[in-house]
């Protein structure tokens, strides 16, 4: 019996498309002379946002531009710069991105009706979340416990601690009794890692990497052709299983 759901944030129950962290990290990295591309910025989405910054530096291609802008290469010191001007392009819009996804405050309620409990994590930080969670608390959504990487001794995703933190929160205490449900490769590693079932999501998800309008305005056949890419994108992270949509979890669960 599944007794608890742990959800990641932006990209799998509010902000459709994890818009908010791109728009930034685009700023962020502009102000340092560097053009990020949507796969470069999608590709570490789900880390702790410092982490984030420092893959995608570390990335090849990146750090030969950096290199030939700079004459040297990155450093942490480079990290730390770019992550200071990505702070702030955050907060000034993580508000504009505290919508729920379609469908996710009803299946809430769904899961809870069956006594299931609603965890959360996330790459965000506290005073990140602060901002975000109350915005979208107004908006309909609301977990039962929410833990973020500077909660967890500052490790986030890829380790399991922020999930393990969670369960000690909601009183659970048979890992088996869990399902890691997200839209990002770091949400299935952490799943895994952790020891339950590690479950994405393709609707709305960073692996779909669209917004709400982009998506609406695909045909069926685009539609599933972006579907079956976000399916392998999750295969190759080695999701146990793979929802359409979020409203689809009290089935999945159902099911089991």
């Amino acid at each position: 019996m599944i007794k608890a759901v742990i959800l990641d944030w932006a990209g799998t129950t509010v902000d459709f498309g994890s818009m908010a962290p791109v728009a930034a990290f685009r700023e962020a990295f502009g102000k340092d002379g560097l053009s990020l591309t949507d796969d470069l910025i999608r590709r570490f989405m789900g880390l702790p946002k410092k982490d984030h910054v420092r893959n995608m530096l570390n990335d090849e291609k990146l750090s030969a531009v950096f290199i030939e802008q700079h004459g040297v290469a990155p450093t942490e010191t480079d990290v730390d710069r770019i992550y200071g001007n990505f702070e702030p392009a955050l907060f000034e819009v993580l508000k504009e991105h505290a919508k729920p996804l379609p469908g996710v405050p009803e299946t809430i309620v769904q899961l809870r009706e069956t006594g299931i409990k609603i965890g959360s994590t996330t790459g965000y930080t506290t005073p990140m979340m602060n901002v975000l969670s109350p915005a979208s608390e107004a908006l309909g959504y609301k977990p039962d416990s929410l833990v973020c990487p500077d909660e967890a001794c500052g490790i986030g995703r890829p380790y399991p601690y922020m999930l393990w933190e969670n369960l000690k929160r909601l009183r659970i205490k048979n890992i088996r009794e869990v399902i890691k449900i997200g839209d990002t490769a770091a949400d299935i590693f952490e799943g895994k890692n952790a020891g339950c079932l590690s479950v994405g999501v393709i609707f709305g998800s960073n692996m779909l990497g669209l917004t709400e309008e982009e998506y609406a305005a695909l045909d069926e056949a685009g539609k599933k052709r972006a579907a079956d890419q976000a399916k392998k994108l999750y295969a190759d992270a080695g999701a146990d299983y793979v929802l359409e949509r979020f409203t689809d979890i009290p089935y999945f669960i159902a099911g089991l």
